[in-house]
């Protein structure tokens, strides 16, 4: 008699993995053997395999597709077979994991040699419940019964389940979006991409699997645009590079403040452009009435006003996916009201966040009740922790922490406001997109809700500085960069006027040991100036194109000095560290030679 295990993932299909267990036991009876089931689905682990069972075992089915927490089973012989075949035919999947039969089992008879395919898959509806797994299931039958491997990824409304791995999206054939809401395809540049919306995959799957093997269309090749077109990849991939790296709590933070930033710009405009028709006191009562006055109620009351909700929705966004929307916006108010600014919407974010993560993960529903958790169960949940712990614990130590640091802010000068300007400035240039560049404007812009717009001005104009002075010494001194880069060095002074510092990015990457160097002091001394003169922007990004604006920045004379002695700066050091490229490929030419 044998003693056999068996883990089933079925991810949301929790009553057919029952059923195949029972189908397994009955046939295991049978056959005169035993079979230990462990079920892992949208329920969570059932009747999880302890030790002494696996010690004891003398092999182990895996059946479905999901994660099957292998490392265990060091030693034992495993047979994968699919849910569908267990279902079919218990008893021939056991026979064959004994030794009988082959170590695979596939789910239906197989189709022609070299015809099955990889295929990946992403469901979403707009309501994130029954049509997203309708049209999962869909899939996933329809596959299976063509003789494919299939994986599908819900989108539901309690946020992605069964996520792809990048090597499931490297390895597919092709990528099936089924799906009635915008879903990111950045994942997928390169694939043969289908989409269409739920129905056709709850209706007829197979006729949806069959056009999606034919009329797929690779995404993401762009043609050829603008005059640099080498530089642009270089920079994207940079980009995506930088963003692929996130992880965590960096993450999570990024994310709120990528979804904040269009609240700061559009604000700070607004009530730049309000102080221009109506004068520095544009708000009074007495200006009822007036353009000046209804923009600033815009800018300042709407739009501002919205900046911490929107950082600490869109972290806890981040963390907990749409759940934690309610409860991180509403941190974020009570964060504004008990006057703890920024940092205070932070915490509100990461205590939002994973507090709704943890509640997700152990509030376990009936499948068809767990519509009720995104809507009613989680948000309502999450907002009383959120909103309790900002009111009672978190909201009074954070609101005094931010008070000392904006008066100890606006009370600088001298050195040491020259020496803030020298630090933000190296961090823009130190690594131009990456964490220390983010930390450095993500502080600067979060003060911006404190009414503090010195760092702002000092961190834009430093993370101008590394794609401008780039620019200028591929002009000035065209000996030190090569024909490619010379001629990359056009996109790089439109990059650097619109305040995107990974444009330099390609350069640093060629040598970064002589280019980051001159970068970090051109910036670190731009940032400086900035500082010493008191220069304030009111709008975190835009570069040159807001300069214009009346009362977007002040000391604006003085500022543009600071971006061009910051630019001059950076291309002299070029010129003086790296060397003329006839010599660096002279010496790699002798390097060869003796070797």
């Amino acid at each position: 008699m044998a003693n056999m295990l068996a883990v089933i993932a079925a991810g949301d299909f929790s009553t057919q993995a029952v059923l195949a267990a029972e189908a397994l036991r009955k046939a295991a009876a049978t056959l005169g053997h035993t079979v230990t089931v462990e079920l892992r689905s949208s329920l969570g682990i059932q009747t999880p395999l302890d030790a002494a069972a696996v010690q004891g075992a003398q092999g182990v089915l895996l059946v479905g597709s999901g994660e099957f927490g292998e490392e265990r089973f060091a030693g034992l012989k495993r047979t994968v077979a699919a849910l569908d075949a267990v279902l079919a035919d218990a008893r021939a999947v056991l026979e064959s994991a004994l030794g009988a039969g082959p170590a695979v089992i596939p789910v239906a008879a197989a189709p022609a040699a070299g015809a099955s395919k990889a295929i990946v898959a992403i469901t979403s509806c707009p309501t994130g419940i029954a049509h997203t797994f309708m049209a999962a299931e869909g899939i996933q039958q329809a596959a299976t019964a063509l003789g494919h491997r299939v994986r599908v990824e819900t989108q539901g409304s309690v946020g992605a389940r069964d996520t792809l791995t990048d090597a499931e999206i490297r390895a597919a054939d092709v990528v099936l979006i089924a799906a009635d809401t915008q879903v990111d395809l950045a994942r997928f540049a390169g694939k043969r991409v289908f989409k269409s919306g739920t129905k056709p995959a709850i209706n007829d799957g197979k006729a949806l699997v069959e056009r999606a093997l034919k009329e797929a269309t690779v995404h993401g090749e762009a043609g050829d645009a603008g005059s640099s077109p080498h530089l642009s990849d270089a920079v994207a991939a940079g980009k995506a590079e930088r963003s692929a790296q996130r992880t965590g709590p960096y993450k999570h933070l990024m994310t709120g403040v990528s979804f904040m930033l269009p609240f700061v710009v559009t604000g700070g405009l607004l009530i730049a452009l309000a102080f221009a028709l109506g004068g520095i006191y544009v708000y009074e009562e007495s200006n009822a009435g007036t353009l000046g006055y209804a923009l600033f109620q815009i800018g300042a009351k709407s739009a501002f006003a919205l900046m911490v909700p929107a950082l600490a929705g869109y972290i806890a966004f981040s963390i907990a996916d749409r759940p934690g929307i309610a409860p991180g916006m509403v941190g974020g108010m009570l964060a504004a009201s008990l006057n703890a600014g920024f940092l205070g919407g932070i915490v509100a974010g990461f205590i939002a966040g994973y507090g709704v993560a943890f509640l997700n993960r152990h509030i376990r529903l009936h499948r068809n009740l767990e519509g009720l958790k995104p809507v009613l169960i989680l948000p309502l949940l999450g907002s009383l922790l959120t909103g309790l712990l900002m009111i009672y614990v978190v909201g009074a130590p954070v609101a005094q922490a931010l008070a000392w640091l904006s008066a100890w802010l606006k009370g600088m000068q001298g050195s040491s406001a020259i020496l803030l300007g020298l630090l933000i400035g190296a961090m823009m240039a130190f690594d131009m997109g990456g964490p220390v560049n983010k930390a450095a404007y993500a502080f600067s812009t979060g003060l911006i809700a404190s009414q503090i717009y010195t760092p702002m001005a000092a961190a834009m104009a430093a993370g101008m500085v590394p794609p401008l002075g780039l620019a200028l010494a591929t002009k000035l001194f065209a000996d030190r960069f090569t024909k490619e880069e010379r001629e990359a060095g056009n996109a790089a002074a439109v990059l650097g006027i619109a305040f995107i510092t990974e444009g330099a990015i390609p350069f640093a990457a060629r040598d970064p040991f002589r280019v980051i160097p001159a970068l970090v002091a051109g910036a670190a001394l731009t940032g400086a100036i900035s500082m010493a003169i008191g220069a304030e922007l009111k709008v975190p990004h835009g570069g040159i194109f807001v300069l214009p604006i009346p009362n977007a920045v002040t000391q604006l004379g003085g500022y543009i000095v600071a971006l061009v002695v910051g630019t001059v700066v950076t291309a002299v050091a070029l010129r003086v560290l790296k060397k003329p490229v006839a010599a660096v490929v002279e010496a790699g030419k002798a390097t060869v030679a003796v070797v």
